[in-house]
């Protein structure tokens, strides 16, 4: 075997080992913080129960903060969401780019269903969680403004509703706390939240004549 197919297999299985790793501290930060609360899981509790070193955690993720934003991030499948971006973005019907939005969402929050718990005590518990939780909504009313410009820019918007409520309201209605107060507390199918979702954003944004 030459030098250059031993460097690259040693470079592929590192990557593999390192992706293991990965994957092996955010099971086990997921189950650490469902069992023991976020606050009371330090980096170095993690660590063993992962079986690698802290410097490698604070490598992967520089802090437990990291640790918790992966989690959230990870919740769906960055190829299953990016698709339903794409094909909102090459909809040309504004009600079906709404109806896209209200499976993004629900899909969102399905994946993140198990770890709501997690999300929510850490709210309470942690301050840096308050920041970490504004930083992603508002990456989430980032992405969002594509849709509204363009229902802007091809007239569909209600009558009298300017672009930046517009935005306001699909961002407040597409909030983890719309799924949670339904889906969760009041155990309504995720099929009937992305139902009424899907009408709820129809009926305030689209102006019909």
């Amino acid at each position: 075997m030459s030098k250059r197919k031993k460097r690259t297999y040693n470079s592929e299985t590192r990557i593999a080992q390192a992706a293991q790793r990965r994957e092996r501290i955010l099971l086990s930060a997921k189950r650490l913080f469902q069992t023991e609360g976020f606050e009371m899981v330090t980096i170095e509790k993690l660590a063993q129960v992962s079986e690698v070193s802290a410097q490698t955690i604070y490598a992967l993720f520089q802090s437990k903060r990291g640790v918790l934003r992966a989690l959230m991030d990870e919740a769906l499948p960055t190829n299953q969401f990016e698709a339903l971006v794409e094909s909102s973005k090459q909809e040309k019907s504004p009600k079906k780019r709404l109806l896209i939005s209200a499976k993004i969402a629900r899909q969102i929050y399905d994946a993140e269903k198990t770890q709501m718990n997690i999300f929510q005590s850490a709210s309470v518990l942690a301050p840096e969680f308050k920041e970490l939780e504004k930083e992603r909504e508002q990456r989430r009313y980032q992405r969002q403004e594509e849709t509204i410009k363009t229902m802007a820019k091809e007239k569909s918007l209600k009558k009298g509703l300017k672009l930046s409520g517009a935005r306001d309201i699909l961002w407040a209605f597409t909030g983890r706390d719309m799924y949670r107060m339904f889906v969760i507390e009041r155990g309504w199918t995720s099929e009937k939240y992305e139902k009424w979702l899907s009408q709820l954003l129809i009926n305030s944004l689209i102006g019909y004549d």
